[in-house]
């Protein structure tokens, strides 16, 4: 059941990255890192899609914290890049190549090579206040360790340390949201008394502050490569120190569960460096993107973008 949740939000996220790129499609240029941009988007009936699945991810994903771990629930997260791709091919019929089929593939066995060889267990330990103390501390020192460095270096470099600061906000956010759905789980009224309600506010907001600025630092591959990379990493070791999470590591196990979790993040890396994706994600492309997905709805049958004057996405 954890599983199936974890892929429905991976899938959400998928969808939402599609639904509300189509709905800012036709925004004004000046609106841009304007208020006018959201109201535009929410007169839009795809947009609003789009936002309903991403509350929609919100709420399975919890649920799959609820009953699950976050060593298992967050890495299977890393599947949205997957699911874009499969979106893009499948229904907007952009062509797909050899470099996104190997990415995707490699997400694919190196997450299920993981999750086999780890065989996750525990993850029913209470975190005690030191825990949370030490652990929370640490977080806020090392995510503005990264904010800090990034005044410094080439815009690659500070568009990493963004997509890693925004990756371990996004983790910690994680961590108390499977707190938090404890308490909403007994009785929803009590979670507003405990902090780690508004710690998720804080942090989530955080996370999105954060990944705006590093899309806006540098390359959207530094960016995203950190961000599905991180995230996962982070959320697994959390899931150890505060809940107990305990991972197959005797004998053979270790080294294969790392020989895994480094094919899975060499695919993410893989497919968050494909044009497919970065032109998805990219702000830079906007209005010729935005144009081939609603044409591509519109048209579902006629000849796919690669073809009809479009951008080539499927070259390297």
């Amino acid at each position: 059941m954890v599983y199936v949740l974890a892929v429905a939000a991976a899938l959400s996220n998928a969808l939402t990255s599609v639904f509300q790129r189509m709905g800012v499609e036709d925004a004004p240029e000046e609106t841009t890192m304007r208020l006018s941009l959201l109201t535009h988007a929410i007169r839009r009936g795809v947009w609003l899609l789009g936002f309903a699945f991403m509350v929609f991810s919100f709420l399975v994903q919890s649920f799959a914290l609820h009953i699950g771990r976050l060593s298992v629930v967050q890495p299977i997260l890393t599947m949205e890049l997957l699911f874009l791709v499969a979106i893009l091919g499948i229904w907007f019929r952009f062509s797909i190549s050899i470099r996104e089929w190997i990415g995707a593939s490699a997400i694919a066995f190196g997450l299920s090579g993981f999750l086999y060889f780890s065989a996750p267990g525990g993850g029913n330990e209470v975190p005690t206040n030191l825990g949370w103390i030490v652990v929370g501390g640490t977080t806020t020192f090392v995510i503005a360790l990264c904010v800090v460095a990034t005044r410094w270096g080439p815009r690659w470099w500070k568009a990493a340390m963004f997509g890693s600061a925004a990756a371990i906000s996004y983790a910690f956010t994680a961590a108390l949201i499977k707190v938090v759905s404890n308490y909403a789980a007994s009785n929803w009224l009590t979670m507003f008394g405990h902090w780690q309600t508004y710690g998720v506010a804080v942090f989530g907001v955080l996370g999105l502050f954060l990944t705006q600025n590093a899309f806006h630092a540098g390359p959207l591959a530094a960016s995203q490569s950190t961000l599905v990379l991180v995230d996962p990493l982070v959320s697994i070791c959390l899931g150890i120190v505060l809940y107990g999470d305990s991972l197959r590591t005797s004998g053979p196990y270790g080294p294969l569960e790392a020989i895994s979790l480094l094919v899975m993040f060499m695919g993410a890396v893989f497919l968050s460096n494909s044009p497919l994706v970065t032109g998805m994600k990219s702000e830079g492309k906007g209005a010729e993107y935005d144009e081939m997905l609603s044409r591509r709805l519109k048209h579902p049958h006629g000849p796919s973008p690669a073809h009809d004057g479009g951008l080539p996405f499927s070259s390297a």
